[in-house]
């Protein structure tokens, strides 16, 4: 993109000479146009990158968390075994001891009541050892589940992140192909005052009130109308996007006792003009359509106020898909 700008400014420097003034503003105006479009770009790809540093950071920190339960089980399971030599060993010399005292058990003998006295207390070690082994096993057990869970987590925000960065591909690819479609049926309006452009993921058609409408007028032209029914055309099978026509005026007011009385009133009318004239000539579907007026509070050029007078139709596509992954990550 810089490679285009510098080659831009340099042929405005080499035509400057030999075009008329207005060529020379109108070609400064599309190099600042192309500026304005490349820190969109630039902010979009910051936001981009700042929300997958924000993933990846998280991934890190469940990687980590990972580790650290990893670590406690290798140590719970050598614990484990442990116990379970000595339970073992604690277990055969029970059976031992047990066998003696049934022998010794026939002898009232004061050595025989120590050896069973001391049988017993044995066995009572033997009791709390195997509490501590279940202990143990249940301790064991709760941190698996902790392992268990974080990989999963893990693998959620890893799809998510992978869905998120194919979704905005995506997005970016089908406006870029929408623009190119709409500019290649558009060809014939090029020196008309139609221009098509795409920024931040929408495709902008502008078009100069001087092909639509007369003074004054909500009525569309001819030659207008073919330009709209073209676009209508081009579109009217995209049916996974949002059309918004807006319609805008210049700054000279309006002193007519009729309708329209004012900018607002002829910047209204003449958008929901155009989307009739859209939808009367064309498949597009009216739910994906909206009419706005802007009247003259959003200019484009205020040293020509022919470039304000205009109709935009802006095509968006649908962010459904993005909203339900960004919701998913805040729940």
């Amino acid at each position: 993109m810089k490679n285009i700008l510098i080659a831009v400014l340099a042929g405005t420097v080499i035509l400057s000479s030999c075009v008329p003034q207005r060529k020379f503003v109108e070609m400064e105006q599309k190099k600042n146009s192309c500026e304005k479009d490349l820190e969109g770009l630039k902010k979009s790809n910051e936001l981009l990158e700042a929300g997958n540093k924000d993933l990846q950071n998280k991934v890190n920190d469940q990687n980590e968390k990972l580790r650290d339960l990893e670590n406690d089980t290798t140590q719970f399971g050598k614990e484990y075994r442990q116990l379970r030599t000595q339970y073992d060993k604690i277990n055969e010399l029970n059976e031992i001891l047990s066998k003696k005292s049934n022998e010794l058990l026939s002898q009232a003998t004061g050595e025989n009541k120590k050896l069973v006295e001391e049988l017993n207390r044995t066995q009572e070690s033997l009791q709390k050892k195997e509490d501590m082994l279940k202990d143990l096993e249940k301790d064991l057990n709760e941190k698996q589940a902790a392992i268990d869970k974080t990989n999963a987590e893990l693998a959620d925000k890893q799809k998510r992140l992978s869905d998120l960065e194919k979704l905005l591909s995506d997005q970016q690819s089908t406006s870029e192909a929408l623009k190119n479609k709409l500019q290649n049926a558009l060809l014939g309006f090029k020196d008309m005052g139609l221009s098509v452009t795409e920024k931040d993921g929408k495709v902008y058609v502008s078009m100069e009130a001087q092909l639509l409408f007369a003074t004054g007028s909500t009525v569309v032209d001819p030659k207008g109308k073919k330009a709209l029914v073209d676009i209508a055309k081009a579109i009217e099978n995209e049916t996974d996007m949002e059309v918004l026509v807006e319609g805008h005026t210049d700054t000279d007011k309006l002193n007519a006792p009729a309708y329209p009385k004012d900018n607002w009133d002829l910047s209204v009318l003449r958008a929901t003009e155009v989307v009739k004239i859209i939808l009367a000539n064309s498949k597009v579907q009216p739910q994906i359509l909206s009419a706005a007026g802007r009247s003259e509070f959003h200019p484009v050029d205020a040293m020509d106020k022919s470039k304000n007078r205009r109709i935009e139709i802006i095509l968006q596509p649908k962010l459904d898909e993005l909203y339900k992954l960004i919701e998913g990550e805040t729940k």
